[in-house]
């Protein structure tokens, strides 16, 4: 499993996303991907399964140097107080004394970053999270965070597939050495059917999500963390690191649109909807 390397940690290029998975069914797909050899698990407090993938973490029984947890914190909850309120209660949720990174989840205009992440890089400090990051940050927001406030951000979590530009944003993170986590790498199964992914797929004796999904994968700098609730789509991601895609597949690839995006945050104004982020 080949994996980046940032602000200290050293993160699988490949993990498991788990937005729309709770209680036992999510308890049961973290054991499964465990089994299969995941070792990246992306969750957040939003998502209100954090004590379901703790205790699939507390069943695998697995050494914790092997893990790389990723939970998030709500753009509500972004004043000093409440981030460390939401922290103590994720930790607490995951049965872990640390979790590898810490992410903003959504950007608010009503936060003072200055105070968000001299808050996380405390976090940081205290041994409680290895890393700090970010969610869905433009490059304008990313400024502010790496720039002006400077602080030591490990990655930045974004919608990215094949079929959704997102060079700006990259370009950014690239100068700066700073990962792109994909989430909705499979463009939440909008893949499967279409015909070009479906063609290059064939040729590998792969499928069209293989495919988008190694796209990723190979770039520098990328991870993805597709959703997969069940075994054999866990397996299907997993055997997609297989796959090599030869530069006639990658010109195909190019020729997709590339303004397909899947999440449309409502609540963030200041969120630019453009290839920005």
């Amino acid at each position: 499993m080949d994996h980046l390397t940032t602000q200290g940690i050293s993160m699988p290029k490949l993990g498991l996303g788990t937005f729309r998975m709770q209680g036992d069914a999510c308890r049961e797909a973290v054991e499964s991907a465990l089994s299969i050899g995941y070792r990246h698990i992306d969750t957040a407090e939003m998502y209100a399964n954090e004590e379901a993938i703790g205790a699939a973490l507390a069943a695998a029984s697995l050494p914790r140097c092997e893990l790389h947890v990723t939970t998030k914190v709500w753009h509500e909850n972004l004043t000093p107080d409440a981030i460390r309120r939401a922290f103590d209660a994720s930790l607490k949720k995951l049965r872990l004394d640390h979790v590898d990174l810490y992410l903003v989840h959504w950007p608010s205009k009503s936060a003072n970053w200055g105070a968000v992440f001299e808050t996380l890089m405390k976090l940081k400090d205290e041994g409680r999270t290895r890393a700090i990051g970010v969610a869905n940050f433009t490059t304008a927001l990313l400024k502010i965070a790496v720039e002006d406030v400077k602080a030591p951000i490990a990655c930045n979590q974004v919608e990215y597939h094949a079929m959704l530009d997102q060079s700006k944003v990259l370009a950014y993170l690239r100068a700066k050495s700073i990962p792109l986590v994909a989430y909705c790498p499979l463009a939440q199964g909008r893949f499967a059917t279409d015909p070009v992914l479906a063609e290059i797929g064939a040729k590998h004796n792969a499928s069209a999500a293989q495919v988008a999904l190694k796209w990723l994968l190979d770039q520098d700098g990328v991870a993805a963390i597709p959703k997969a609730s069940r075994r054999e789509s866990q397996q299907a991601n997993w055997d997609a690191l297989k796959i090599t895609l030869d530069d006639a597949d990658l010109a195909k690839i190019a020729a997709l649109p590339k303004d397909r995006r899947c999440v449309s945050p409502g609540f963030a104004p200041e969120w630019d909807q453009g290839g920005s982020s």
